[in-house]
C-alpha cells in the first residue's frame, strides 16, 4: 500500500512547516485527481496512522477532489469525464489523450493553532 508512504511524506512536510511557523498543525488540505494513483480512503487510514506518536496526532486530512479533465479537439473545449477508462469525448466519442487535469496529488494549505 503506497497511500502509507505517501501519508508518512504528508505529515513530515506538514510537521515541518508547522514547526517552522510556529504552530500546531490542526488540519492538512490536499489535491486529489482521479488518475493520481491515490485511492482516497486507503490514503485517509494510512494519514491516521503515520500521524500516531506525532505532532500531527488529531490532525485532520482534508482532501479535495480533482475530477478528469480532458481537452476535446473536435469539440475544442475541455471535458469532464467520468472515467477513466475510456479517455473519449462523452458527447462527440473522440478519444481525447490530452489530461488538462486530474493528475494532482498536491500538498495546497495547512491550518494552524499557535
Amino acid at each position: 500500500m503506497h497511500e502509507l508512504s505517501v501519508a508518512v511524506s504528508l505529515v513530515e512536510l506538514a510537521w515541518g512547516e508547522g514547526e517552522r511557523l510556529g504552530g500546531r498543525v490542526s488540519a492538512v488540505h490536499i489535491r486529489l485527481g482521479a488518475l493520481s494513483g491515490v485511492e482516497k480512503d486507503a490514503l485517509r487510514f494510512s494519514y491516521a496512522v503515520a500521524c500516531q506518536d506525532t505532532p500531527l496526532a488529531g490532525s485532520e486530512l482534508r482532501i479535495e477532489d480533482v475530477p478528469l479533465l480532458v481537452y476535446c479537439p473536435t469539440c475544442a473545449v475541455d471535458r469532464v469525464l467520468d472515467s477513466a477508462q475510456f479517455l473519449s469525448c462523452g458527447i462527440c466519442g473522440t478519444p481525447t489523450p490530452e489530461v488538462r487535469a486530474g493528475r494532482e496529488l498536491e500538498l495546497v494549505a495547512l491550518e494552524l493553532e499557535s
